[in-house]
Formats: structure tokens, C-alpha cells, sequence
């Protein structure tokens, strides 16, 4: 069986071979850097952390590219509040997010442009538009692209223009021809710092959302590639908007597969930080193992809602056990690749050959455990770590996951203890108390003395 993808563009799972023949580029719309990472934001790199992962193993070479948009509202808007410069705002949480998602086990992708390292290719895009009547300069001093200019508006979100015009919450302003149009380039405002300006024919300014992505993809990828991603909330506008700029400014389609991933919601809402309904992965992890919280999105479907709690992480950290304990039964026998004939191989490849299904993957290797359960099969019990590799799971020793601390290594506990240590200077004890009980919990016990505060394991 060949790989099958969902296509929100054509809303069906569609049989996948890339443009290049052993060549898939993937482009993921990536994080707005002004806060920390939650949650949300975990389970969109996760699913495609997933995706170029079993791409890899199933023969491609991948060129994944996840940007960073490192200029916007917010972040100018942050920056000032902290009385710093945007490059430091910015440069602080992107390694806060590296390391946040690293700690998942999320791999680096091949690239990760920053939207301002590509402004002059932003620009010369808005030139093409301007040039072919796609977008035309406001009284403001902004640049808008007319949507209504664009035949295929629409597309991807299966909306009309009527039926969006109708659902409009913005009124006509700032010199826009119709509310559906969209800004290109933001004329500098003289509150906006020198950091978030950028000279240009239209006057000093920066570029609008859209087009950053736009301009990255192309660069990166060329002007029509395999696979463009990002979660389902970008969907409308920003993708569509992707598609109107893209397509209009070179004539081809800007990517054959459309990929969303579905929200983690928390009773029964999205989760967001405009809701104020977020956990930061940080906080996550404060109270649960990396492999842990892996395994509690992995094994949800990546189009599907992903309903957050400490009960659905509690049971996702003793069904991890499980498989932990069937591996430390019996030597694993090295696996450094599979015969996918193999019945339980090809139940996995099926599973994930039809639109990434983790959910019938991981049923596989619960099978699989219950076999070496059985059978004590160290061919088994190499079979079942090297496709739970391919999930970016079971690759910490069996005995050391299994030991007190549920998979929290030396260092994960020190850095643990340093945080605490951290958080009762600044007293905030509450965040120290959590830490101490999350430890507890997993049977590390904690020691304060004057020299310090050392660990030990709870017998």
C-alpha cells in the first residue's frame, strides 16, 4: 500500500508521490515568537514532527522547512513592554521554544527561516501584485491585495465570496476597496520602534502576516512543492491568503497537499492564550516525562481534537509503561531497519501508509508487547523498539524509564531542582511546591539542607 494523505484542498485522502521523485518538501507555518510554547503549539510540531519521521522511513528524502515569524503586533507590542529590542525578545524565545520542544523529542527541521531575514523577497512579491493590479496602496499608506481580483478565492476554505462577505466583521477602513482584502505591507506608525521598520518604494514599513510565509516558502521550496502545513486555525485566512498571493504572483499552484492538524481543546474549548485556557509545555513538564506527554499526542490522530487533562496524561504515562515493561522482559535484538512483510511491520505501515494513523500504530505495538509478553521474543522486542522509533518513542533503556521517576533522567531532575530553586527566589512558591509534589509523585524524594538540596529515590 502507497501513502494516502488528507488534502483539505480536495477534503479527501488522496494518494501521495512527490514532485521529485524521491524528494518531498514539506513547508509548516511555525510559531509567532513573543511567549512561550503550550501545548498547542506542541501538538502541531508533533504532528508533522511525526509525518517527515515516517516520510524519512519510507524511502524520501525530506526538506522540511518550519518557519519562525519573529515580527508582528504582538511581539512589537511585548517588546516594548520589557523595554527590550525586538532581535532580544525575539532571539529569547526561540531558544526557549528549541529547547521546550526538544525536550519532546521534536526534531530541528532541514531549515527554519526567520520572516526577517526574507523582506526583500516579500517586497519584490508585493511588486508582482502591484504590477499585475492584484494589489494597489491606501490613503494609509498600506498595501492590500483585492481579493475579489483572484478567481480561486475561496478554495481551500470551501467558501464563496458572498458567503464570506456575509460573515464579515470588519468594516471597510483605512483605505481598503473591500473588507475582504487583505494588507501586504503596514506603513510604519511614528509609536512603532526603529527595530519594526523596514524601507521600502511604499514608504518605511513591514510586511503583513501572509505574505512572510508566502515569500519563505517560495525561497525555500520553489514556487510550487509538495506539502504545506500548519494547524487548523490558519487554515482561514491565513492559508487562503497564502494561496491568493502565491498563485497570483507566479502563476502555478503554491503546494499539491494541504495538511491541518486538529486543535487540544480543554472542556470543549480550543485551547489559546486568548483564552487564557493554556498550559505552557514548561508547565507540562514541571508534572510529567517528555516520553509521557510524546506519547499522550502521538497516539491521537493529527486531524482529530485532542482533549487535554491530567487524567488523559496519567493514563497515557501507564500505557507507556506498558510497553516499557514488555521491552525490559528480554533483550531487544538490534533492528536496524524491518522486513515490512513481517505481519506486525505491515499492520504498522498500513496504519501509518493511511493519512498517518498513530492511533492504529500504537494499537500495533501494544500487540506486539502482548507477543513478547507471551513469547519472551527478543526478535519481537527489537521489532517493537524500532517502530516505536519511528513514532519517536521507546528509545530510553527499559530500566531506566521503569526506575522511580518514570523516565526522568539525572539531568531532568537537576534541572528540575534548579527551576524550583529558581522559582522559590522569586517567590513563587506555588511553582516550587508543584515542582516538589510532580517529583513525589514519580518517587523522588527531596532533600533541602543548607549546602543545597539533593534527591534520592523513594524504596
Amino acid at each position: 500500500m502507497s501513502l494516502r494523505i488528507h488534502n483539505t484542498l480536495s477534503r479527501a485522502v488522496e494518494a501521495f508521490s512527490p514532485l521529485e521523485p524521491g524528494h518531498v518538501r514539506m513547508y509548516v507555518c511555525g510559531m509567532t515568537i513573543y511567549d512561550l510554547c503550550h501545548i498547542g503549539h506542541a501538538r502541531m510540531m508533533m504532528a508533522f514532527d511525526v509525518m517527515q519521521r515516517w516520510l524519512k522511513t519510507s524511502g524520501y528524502r525530506v526538506t522540511y522547512v518550519r518557519n519562525i515569524t519573529d515580527i508582528d503586533d504582538k511581539i512589537i507590542r511585548r517588546a516594548l513592554e520589557r523595554g527590550i529590542t525586538i532581535r532580544a525578545l525575539t532571539d529569547e524565545m526561540i531558544a526557549a521554544m528549541q529547547a521546550d520542544i526538544g525536550a519532546l523529542g521534536i526534531e530541528p527541521p532541514t531549515l527554519e527561516p526567520r520572516a526577517t531575514d526574507y523582506v526583500p523577497q516579500m517586497l519584490a512579491m508585493i511588486a508582482r501584485l502591484e504590477g499585475k493590479g492584484l494589489a494597489y496602496r491606501s490613503e494609509s499608506g498600506d498595501v492590500n491585495y483585492a481579493v475579489r481580483k483572484f478567481d480561486g478565492y475561496g478554495k481551500l476554505s470551501g467558501k464563496s465570496l458572498d458567503e464570506l462577505r456575509a460573515g464579515e466583521r470588519v468594516a471597510v477602513q483605512d483605505g481598503k476597496e473591500d473588507p475582504l482584502d487583505f494588507v501586504l505591507w503596514k506603513s510604519a506608525k511614528a509609536s512603532e520602534p526603529d527595530d519594526a521598520k523596514w524601507p521600502s518604494a511604499y514608504g518605511p514599513g513591514r510586511p503583513g502576516w501572509h505574505i512572510e510565509c508566502s515569500a519563505m516558502s517560495c525561497q525555500t521550496l520553489g514556487e510550487t512543492f509538495d506539502i504545506h502545513g500548519g494547524g487548523a486555525d490558519l487554515q482561514f485566512p491565513h492559508h487562503e491568503n497564502e494561496i491568493a498571493q502565491s498563485e497570483a504572483a507566479n502563476g502555478k499552484p503554491l503546494a499539491r497537499f494541504w495538511v491541518h492538524n486538529g486543535f487540544v481543546r480543554v472542556d470543549n474549548e480550543k485551547m489559546s492564550k486568548s483564552l487564557g485556557n493554556f498550559f505552557t509545555i514548561r508547565e507540562v513538564l514541571a508534572s510529567y516525562d517528555p516520553e509521557t506527554v510524546r506519547f499522550f499526542i502521538v497516539r491521537a490522530h493529527y486531524r482529530s481534537a485532542l482533549n487535554y487533562s491530567d487524567a488523559h496524561l496519567d493514563d497515557a504515562r501507564l500505557s507507556l509503561k506498558r510497553l516499557y515493561t514488555a521491552l525490559a522482559l528480554v533483550p531487544a535484538e538490534p533492528c536496524a531497519a524491518t522486513d515490512w512483510t513481517e505481519p506486525f511491520a505491515a499492520r504498522f505501515k498500513a496504519a501509518m501508509d493511511e493519512d498517518f494513523g498513530t492511533p492504529e500504530a500504537i494499537a500495533v505495538l501494544f500487540d506486539l508487547a502482548s507477543e513478547i509478553n507471551r513469547t519472551r521474543s527478543g526478535r519481537l522486542a527489537g521489532l517493537l523498539k524500532y517502530l516505536g522509533g519511528c513514532l519517536g518513542l521507546l528509545q530510553i533503556e527499559p530500566a531506566t524509564y521503569l526506575q522511580a521517576g518514570a523516565g526522568l533522567d539525572d539531568a531532568s531532575i537537576q534541572q528540575l531542582i534548579t527551576e524550583r530553586a529558581n522559582a522559590k527566589h522569586a517567590k513563587d512558591f506555588a511553582t516550587a511546591d508543584r515542582i516538589r509534589q510532580s517529583l513525589a509523585a514519580r518517587g523522588i524524594v527531596l532533600k533541602d539542607s543548607a549546602a543545597g538540596t539533593r534527591w534520592e529515590v523513594k524504596s
